[in-house]
This record gives structure tokens, sequence and C-alpha cells, in this order.
């Protein structure tokens, strides 16, 4: 195999650390909106605040644990910012709570997935833990209204094999086989 020429590997690194940032912590407090969007990208949402500024929501999935809301003054200064996907946001979710609501504490899910016996739409978001967790809501079919809350084992953790059942299995067949995620 041939090595990179060094100026493809220069380019790479520069187009590379050209890339926004993963999370607000290096914008002072009064960068601009503008300032925001050149470090961190495109945001993923935007929500209106009660005293004429915004919040931002920086996304950083899909397979992510983190999203950051940034608000914003009605002049378009930072003010400050947050990492939500946490346990304690999490705790303040209720049933009865509004689409518009969950979105303005923790942002979208980064998956949905119907579950019709409960005629419901679960949301599930992804978060740092030690453990392999989602947090979900489950959404009314309509997804305007929180049904309840609770948390699932991660399907991305699941093992590339599982146990086959051994009724089933002959003498000198394999234990396991590979079964793709749900």
């Amino acid at each position: 195999m041939k090595p990179i020429p060094l100026s493809i590997a220069l380019a790479v690194a520069c187009l590379l650390s050209a890339c926004a940032t993963y999370s607000p912590q290096s914008l002072p407090e009064g960068a601009s909106f503008q300032d925001a969007i050149e470090a961190m990208g495109p945001p993923t949402a935007e929500t209106a605040l009660p005293n004429g500024g915004r919040r931002v929501e920086f996304a950083r999935g899909p397979m992510g644990r983190h999203t950051y809301m940034v608000d914003f003054d009605a002049q378009g200064r930072l003010l400050g910012w947050e990492q939500v996907l946490t346990e304690a946001r999490f705790n303040t979710i209720r049933s009865g709570m509004t689409a518009a609501e969950v979105h303005a504490l923790i942002g979208h899910s980064f998956l949905k997935r119907g579950i019709a016996k409960e005629n419901q739409v679960v949301w599930a978001y992804r978060f740092p833990s030690p453990f392999c967790m989602l947090f979900e809501i489950g959404m009314n079919a309509a997804e305007s209204e929180v049904v309840d809350t609770s948390y699932g084992q991660d399907p991305a953790c699941d093992p590339p094999f599982r146990v086959n059942s051994m009724r089933h299995a002959r003498p000198g067949a394999r234990l396991f086989a590979w079964w793709p995620s749900r």
C-alpha cells in the first residue's frame, strides 16, 4: 500500500480542524449568535424565550449523548448554555406536558417508534451514563402530549449475538447466532 502524501494529510487535517466544535464551552458570555453558529455549526432547533431572546438547540446525535441548549438575549448575545440530557432534567418531565415543553427542556429525540397496543409514540434519548440506557417518553398517538416516561436499555449496546434456545439445539449445533439489532 502506498503512503499518503504529506500535502494530502495536511489538507485533511486543516479541513477537520475547521469543523464545528462539539460543545459551547469555548464561547464567552456575550458572544454573538453568529459566533455560536460559526463555532458549533447549524442548530437543530430554536425556541423563543419570554424575554424576547431565543434558546437554540445543538443536538450532538443521532448517536450522541449530549444536547446543548444555548440561550441568547433579544440582541443576540450569549447568556449561557446547558447540557440538557441529564437525569435531573428527565425527572422534570410529567404526564400532560406538551411536545413543545419537552423540546424546550431536552430537545428533540434521536429515535421515535410506535407502540400500537398502547396507542403511543415513544421518543428515545441517549444520555451520559455508566449504564447503557435510554430515557424514553411515551407520547400520545398525535405526539402532542406526554403520557408516561421510563428508562430502557439502549439497543446499540446489545451484543452481536444471542443464545439460541437449547430446546432446538441438536448435538454439535452452534449455541450462538447472529441476530441483527432491533
